[in-house]
């Protein structure tokens, strides 16, 4: 066999199972798990070293998702276009060691005390047993061959491992799995309740990507990870990579979809990934549907103690950010309210509520920050039949975990929350797609295959929906 049609075969491989030389198939399930279990080892001197897996040719989560967000033709090939680039000894080991901070990591290669085994190919098509190749001092920058190991100080085995996990009740872990919408061995998908910030930051205490590290990661050494961001008071569909292969896919694709977006590439072409959110506004659009295209810029205000997001006249402005929308009314009141359907082309920050408040003149529901004088002389919406029994469609449920509400908030009450929620994504099914591109040479976009999620409304927003449709 030709070393070229070996090296082949070895990238159509995943990672490895041991730490032997031969390659044996792996799913992405359990890619890091195995990955996370090293050996120890000795040379002649008694230096002891910490043994990581050998280097595997792996698939460019980033090269294949952008390869899927951008192609236009059946005919593109995700393989040839997502294999990966020389992979260096410190991407090596930050992705086999993610307990380990990337400092020490980088303090580590500084001082010189990690050593890297060379692994030649021919001898491993030959079959030749040849003694132990000689450790040798490797850089950050060293790109690895197929087989190499890294070996790194024993004492790395001895360090505390810093947890950031937030420990949870059963009754908050119960919580937080009930919300799931979908998983499989790429990604986890939830419906993220109103009020729950999505990252933490100043002057949060709980968020859910913290609550998925305890939550949701199930039987993963690694936490899934955010490749995309809803408002704190915004509800629906979010998506979480469960291993960092998959989130660099699903993170590319989202970040390739605005950008192509930006430049008129998506509007016409096949989109790959869309977003579908409900929101209820006060006052209806000129028109029934329609694209909003207009630039947004981030301005800063009270001296710098707060900011919102406008839109600005000229797309030239060096600071601004080209942001399209699609709408389309999908219910209308005659109290004065809409129901839009809104389709997010790019993912600018609050690009949907600017786009209402200040494009369309309906700024939604609850929406203080862009919409606060329309709710200047808000007047809540009472139930026009006192024997109308729609409301009790909907029971209020006891208090739940985190001090989240669902069912305060609606349209009949003096402050109504906002009004805005993810109800239906359509993305590729990541899960499908890294197990056939290492499976199949010629793995054609024809056959990706989609997922089609789907989210409720929150209790508030199902009673503002009776109410208006009563």
């Amino acid at each position: 066999m030709s070393n070229s049609s070996l090296l082949r075969r070895l990238l159509l491989l995943s990672p490895p199972r041991t730490a032997d030389h031969c390659v044996a198939k792996l799913s992405p399930s359990t890619f890091h798990y195995h990955l996370s279990h090293y050996s120890a080892s000795s040379e002649k001197n008694g230096t002891k070293w910490f043994t990581l897996p050998p280097h595997t040719a792996t698939v460019d989560g980033a090269v294949l998702g952008k390869a899927i967000a951008g192609a236009k033709d059946d005919d593109v090939k995700v393989l040839q276009a997502s294999k990966s680039a020389a992979t260096t000894a410190l991407k090596w080991v930050v992705r086999c060691c993610p307990e380990l901070p990337r400092s020490l990591v980088q303090k580590l290669f500084r001082l010189r005390q990690v050593r890297r085994e060379s692994f030649n190919v021919e001898d491993c098509n030959a079959g030749d047993q040849l003694g132990k190749p000689r450790l040798r001092r490797v850089s950050a920058k060293d790109s690895l061959n197929l087989g190499d190991k890294i070996f790194l100080p024993i004492s790395v085995k001895e360090l505390p491992v810093e947890k950031k996990e937030c420990f949870c009740n059963e009754e908050e872990v119960k919580f937080i799995r009930s919300l799931e919408l979908y998983k499989d061995p790429a990604i986890v998908v939830v419906n993220k309740p109103p009020g729950l910030p999505v990252q933490g930051g100043i002057g949060i205490k709980t968020s859910l990507d913290q609550l998925a590290v305890t939550c949701l990661s199930y039987d993963y050494t690694e936490p899934p990870r955010l490749v995309h961001r809803l408002d704190r008071d915004c509800s629906g569909i979010l998506v979480m990579g469960r291993t960092q292969t998959s989130a660099t896919v699903l993170h590319s694709i989202f970040r390739e979809k605005t950008f192509g977006a930006s430049n008129d590439e998506t509007v016409k072409g096949k989109i790959v990934l869309q977003r579908r959110y409900w929101a209820f506004v006060i006052g209806s659009p000129r028109h029934p549907n329609g694209l909003i295209s207009a630039p947004l810029r981030k301005v800063v205000l009270d001296n710098g103690k707060s900011d919102r997001i406008t839109v600005v006249n000229g797309s030239h402005t060096l600071s601004s950010q080209h942001a399209i929308t699609k709408y389309k009314v999908i219910g209308s009141s005659s109290h004065g309210y809409t129901w839009l359907e809104l389709s997010p082309l790019t993912g600018r920050k609050h690009q949907l509520r600017v786009h209402c408040a200040e494009v369309l003149g309906t700024p939604m529901v609850g929406d203080y920050k862009y919409g606060w004088q329309a709710h200047r002389d808000w007047k809540p919406l009472h139930w026009p039949d006192p024997d109308n029994k729609c409301i009790e469609v909907l029971p209020k449920r006891k208090n739940l975990p985190f001090g989240l509400n669902m069912d305060n908030g609606s349209i009949s009450e003096k402050h109504p929350r906002l009004h805005l929620h993810c109800k239906q994504m359509v993305l590729p099914n990541i899960s499908h797609v890294l197990q056939n591109v290492q499976r199949y040479s010629d793995y054609e976009l024809s056959r990706l295959e989609r997922l089609k999620l789907d989210a409720p409304l929150p209790s508030y927003m199902q009673r503002s929906w009776h109410l208006t449709n009563s």
